[in-house]
């Protein structure tokens, strides 16, 4: 198992590597989806944040079970009394202090706990940053796919309507068209020019998020390898509604922190409940008389300490009904959370009912516009039609296509917002 998680650790970094020296390279790269998620997830700054948070939290349990442990402290002290005796004396003093807590009203147990749940929540809060990264970015990939393909479909019409003006003004040239249809066609061109230019800018623009979440600078290129596919899954709320209440990060930092509050209303009781700690003191000093003679004393003392804090004002009332407040906000917190993620995954739910349902539509529109490609092509064959109208035929297949990929598009953000309301695959 453990040269497993070494060579994949090694994988990991290799890419990593190879990922890094490619950028460096050239201004423009090519990313699986796989693999921009997994340069998103080692860059983002919120992740990069959140994984201190939790290193940190494990050293807070590493803290509080210290106090179990007991304590050694030494002191030592050298003086040096001027002018008081006939001559000059240095004295030098060390005490050495051994304590054990045997009982401090709960507050070292119940801390621990605490620290342990707190370190749950930042663990969470991890994953539920990671899975919103993950969203992001398979967003962002697959609209940038879809981006690519409708501004090359734009450009194929942009083509076709400049052919169509070509061929109507020969047509005018032998009075077989009016001036009014070449202008209606020009204006047609121009609307379709301003459409290509959109879609453009939309690649455009989804080249800065992508290149945004992944932390990349602004003269490197992303070039989304992968296509829109439909991948049909069995969908069923309960089941996913179900499985998001034990698997959902959100969910998993609510219930820690109901555990984490109900621990720190405990230590906070400590504070009026008694503490037992045994001790055992050394002590040694040279012995000066006024003789000026010197001598070596030592002793030690064993002992067993009881404190009791028998009124501070109240101050130990009032935390703890500070700290039952905060269990309260917690609960409803949470209750909130599983409200809401109901509603995300009932939304995203429909979504993906209605994204299956729509591509039985466009199937047929594919198959009704492929019908009659083959039947356009067969006429052009024959010298019945001409090579514009077999143009126009494959030009409405090609929309047809695209129709499909914008359907399955939508089917894959549907799916990313269900698998997220459900804490992820």
């Amino acid at each position: 198992m453990i040269v497993k998680i070494k060579k994949s650790v090694l994988v990991v970094l290799i890419l990593v590597v190879i990922l890094n020296c490619a950028i460096a390279r050239a201004g423009e790269i090519a990313l699986t989806l796989d693999e921009a998620a997994a340069l998103a997830l080692r860059n983002n700054r919120d992740v990069l944040f959140k994984a201190e948070e939790v290193l940190k939290a494990k050293q807070k349990v590493a803290e509080a079970k210290a106090d179990l442990l007991p304590t050694l402290d030494f002191t030592a002290t050298i003086s040096d009394t001027r002018g008081y005796y006939a001559k000059d004396l240095t004295q030098k003093t060390t005490q050495t202090t051994l304590k054990q807590y045997l009982y401090k009203g709960g507050e070292i147990v119940n801390t621990i706990q605490y620290n342990k749940y707190d370190f749950l929540v930042q663990k969470a809060l991890l994953d539920k940053e990671k899975l919103a990264t993950a969203a992001s970015v398979e967003n962002a990939f697959y609209t940038l796919l879809l981006a690519e393909d409708f501004a090359a479909l734009n450009k194929q019409i942009l083509e076709n309507t400049k052919e169509h003006l070509k061929v109507l003004k020969e047509r005018f040239k032998s009075g077989q068209a009016s001036e009014q249809e070449i202008l209606n066609i020009e204006a047609s061109l121009s609307s379709t020019q301003e459409v290509y230019e959109a879609s453009l800018n939309e690649v455009e623009s989804g080249c800065v998020l992508l290149n945004s979440l992944l932390y990349l600078g602004d003269d490197v290129r992303v070039r989304p390898k992968g296509e829109l596919v439909y991948q049909p899954i069995d969908v069923a709320y309960d089941e996913a509604f179900l499985k998001a209440m034990s698997k959902s990060p959100q969910i998993k930092q609510y219930q820690a922190q109901e555990k984490a509050d109900k621990k720190y209303i405990e230590v906070v009781k400590a504070d009026a409940r008694p503490n037992i700690y045994a001790s055992w003191d050394y002590y040694s000093r040279d012995h000066v008389s006024l003789s000026t003679t010197k001598g070596w004393n030592d002793y030690n003392v064993i002992g067993v300490t009881v404190t009791w804090p028998i009124f501070d004002g109240w101050a130990t009332k009032a935390k703890v009904q500070q700290a039952i407040v905060d269990l309260k906000q917690t609960k409803l917190l949470k209750e909130k959370a599983v409200k809401d993620i109901a509603t995300d995954l009932k939304n995203a739910y429909i979504s993906l009912k209605n994204a299956i349902a729509k591509m039985q539509s466009v199937e047929s529109d594919i198959k009704f516009y492929n019908d009659s490609l083959i039947s356009v092509k067969e006429k052009y064959q024959r010298g019945i039609t001409s090579e514009l109208d077999a143009e126009d035929a494959g030009l409405k297949y090609e929309v047809s296509l695209f129709n499909k990929k914008q359907a399955i598009y939508d089917y894959i953000v549907a799916k990313i917002s269900f698998d997220k309301a459900q804490g992820g695959i």
